[in-house]
């Protein structure tokens, strides 16, 4: 099996084209015997002549004309790997695996692969809808390239494993039952419902956020119901079993559900996203990260 030597080739190629060994020298910044003693090997590693004297050039053999046949595809593949490594590290081609939290998918993720496949079609995003205890483990065993959480349950940036990166202040709305004696109150503030039972998870990081806002607000909620999904949630207010916080991007309009921007207080729940370790200056996952960036700052004016 003879170890094909592309460098080799590649003068070989440019003497059929320039026709003396000077000339060739010059065009690839080799000297003369350089360049005579790359080919002098080339033959002896093929066992074939390739070159025949004619007066003051030389011109290739037949054996010399059936090598380069079969090298020109090698080179045609080069230079496509060429072009695609290209693409790559500048970002327009590349799988990013992205593991993001259930209301982010819809709210964030989708939304950015929608951008993305009109800018950059070249970058693939798979997504994996993961809560951040799983999505961090993910994130440090290599089985995603970035991570959606909300800051609260995110690594802190004293870890050394990951990069942390702010997204979104996402406003969190109130919800109360369409009916409400409250539902078109202005100026609402948390303290207004102090009495009312709240719904919210039993533990976790929903029920943190709920408790944290409402003693900010100066009481402690009443737990009247306790569930972790939206819908399940906006349907015990809608049935006026008790009323929620809900953030803006988690909404799915329910006719029996009033959506109220508190005017004091506004809590909100910070979104980030996280990634290894210099994988951040990965160009195809800056490409993403840079588009759920303007996907996040559309949120937050929206």
């Amino acid at each position: 099996m003879v170890d094909w030597d592309i460098r080799k080739l590649q003068i070989l190629r440019t003497l059929g084209e320039r026709e003396t060994v000077t000339a060739t020298a010059e065009a690839l910044r080799m000297t003369p015997s350089a360049v005579s003693q790359q080919l002098t090997n080339l033959a002896k590693q093929l066992g074939v002549p390739l070159l025949e004297a004619q007066g003051r050039r030389v011109r290739l053999t037949d054996a010399a004309r059936l090598v380069l046949r079969h090298a020109e595809a090698v080179f045609e593949q080069l230079e496509c790997a060429d072009a695609e490594l290209a693409a790559y590290t500048q970002g327009e081609v590349g799988e990013v695996r992205v593991g993001a939290f259930s209301t982010a998918v819809p709210a964030l993720v989708v939304p950015a692969v929608r951008a993305l496949r009109t800018r950059h079609p070249g970058v693939t995003v798979r997504v994996r809808e993961a809560e951040a205890g799983e999505a961090y483990e993910l994130l440090a065993a290599g089985d995603v390239d970035l991570a959606l959480s909300l800051a609260a349950q995110a690594p802190t940036a004293a870890d050394p494993r990951f990069t942390r990166v702010p997204l979104l202040a996402d406003p969190l709305d109130l919800a109360l039952p369409r009916d409400h004696p409250l539902a078109a109150a202005d100026g609402l503030r948390l303290a207004d419902l102090a009495g009312e039972p709240w719904i919210f998870g039993g533990s976790g990081p929903w029920s943190d956020i709920t408790r944290g806002a409402c003693e900010a607000a100066g009481f402690s909620p009443v737990q009247g119901h306790s569930a972790a999904g939206w819908t399940a949630i906006l349907a015990m207010v809608e049935a006026g079993m008790g009323i929620a916080l809900v953030p803006r991007m988690a909404v799915v309009g329910r006719e029996g559900v009033a959506m109220r921007e508190l005017t004091e207080d506004r809590p909100r729940r910070h979104v980030v996203a996280a990634v290894r370790k210099g994988a951040g200056e990965g160009a195809a996952v800056g490409r993403v990260l840079g588009v759920l960036r303007e996907v996040c700052g559309s949120a937050a004016g929206a």
